[in-house]
């Protein structure tokens, strides 16, 4: 028996990274498939990779009644467009895992600050788990709404949680450097997205608050009872997919710090701590549902600390099928890669 599976925005590169991993999932299968202005044509049309009889399906609208077999709804779209998807999901009895940020907070007050628009569903959100997996697995097994956290904030709460946890970082001086691949901007045409734009370039954006800075601030405070103050800058790359994330940290006992992290994720299928000194690649994990993390002492009271995601799987759409599998009680790893693409 399998489990019938509704893909919404699955003509974006997460909804297509879904397509994907349900496609090859022993116990998932696709559905439905849900689009915006793509509705009314076949997968194969929209989605160059998509091959087989998955490109036969024709893409329904994103705001379709969802066929009664199907019990797992990914909703990847758009934030304040994914809402009302989830809602509906969730009165018809489904389970969703929500890749859009409409259900990351737990405050109409922060959603508000951070996307800057009023959320038409503000009920939900007690209902909702934040599904950062390695630090909230029994409430996700419960729970029929997991949010699937952003990029940004999977890469930069792995490593900072055992640490602010231990009590030994200064919370009020974070330093977080991020990069991240073209892809984690969405598919949708934008003129600073084109390749002359792009090539041979590295900028930063979304200054002087990134929206994903109060996801982060929200759910340190979440998983370890400290409030910090985060200095978060992103950067967008040249190359379509991976992120590199940097922490610069000050604190107590920093020798101490990567035995902290090592004994937290040793067994942990999909963070890898490597020995001291060494520092991770996108390459490393470019294809894999895994994050790497390295970390260098600089002195007694400093550290670098260096995070790698694929971006668009642990970054999104693994993890989200990463949540689906606690949700329906299957083994966590199940349809996901471990080893990264190589070379």
């Amino acid at each position: 028996m399998t489990i019938p599976v509704a893909i919404l925005g699955a003509t974006g590169y997460t909804g297509a990274e879904l397509i994907r991993l349900i496609e090859a999932h022993p116990e998932f299968e696709v559905a439905h498939l849900g689009a915006h202005s793509q509705a009314g044509k076949r997968a194969g049309e929209v989605l160059p990779g998509c091959a087989g009889s998955m490109a036969n399906m024709t893409l329904a609208a994103a705001d379709a009644a969802l066929p009664d077999a199907v019990a797992l709804v990914f909703t990847a779209l758009p934030h304040g467009a994914a809402a009302n998807s989830v809602f509906a999901a969730l009165e018809a009895g489904k389970k969703v895992v929500d890749l859009s940020a409409d259900f990351r907070h737990k405050s109409h007050d922060i959603y508000k600050s951070a996307y800057g628009t009023d959320h038409p569903h503000t009920e939900l959100f007690e209902k909702a788990v934040y599904g950062l997996c390695e630090f909230a697995r029994s409430n996700i097994r419960d729970s029929s709404l997991v949010a699937n956290p952003g990029c940004y904030p999977t890469s930069t709460l792995l490593p900072l949680v055992p640490l602010l946890k231990a009590g030994l970082i200064d919370t009020s001086g974070i330093i977080v450097d991020s990069k991240s691949g073209a892809s984690g901007a969405g598919r949708s045409a934008k003129t600073d997205l084109l390749y002359c734009e792009l090539n041979d370039s590295v900028k930063a954006y979304g200054l002087p608050r990134h929206r994903h800075t109060w996801e982060m601030e929200e759910w340190a405070l979440g998983f370890t009872g400290h409030e910090i103050q985060l200095r978060f800058v992103p950067h967008i790359l040249p190359m379509s997919r991976g992120m590199l994330t940097t922490l610069h940290l000050s604190g107590s006992k920093t020798n101490n710090w990567h035995d902290i992290l090592h004994k937290t994720f040793a067994d942990e299928p999909f963070v890898r701590v490597l020995p001291q000194g060494t520092l991770p690649s996108t390459s490393g994990v470019s294809g894999s549902n895994r994050c790497d993390i390295g970390i260098a002492v600089l002195g007694a009271h400093e550290a670098v600390i260096v995070s790698c995601i694929d971006n668009l799987l642990k970054g999104a759409s693994g993890q989200a099928v990463q949540n689906a599998n606690l949700m329906f009680g299957l083994d966590e790893t199940a349809g996901l890669a471990i080893h990264a693409l190589w070379p």
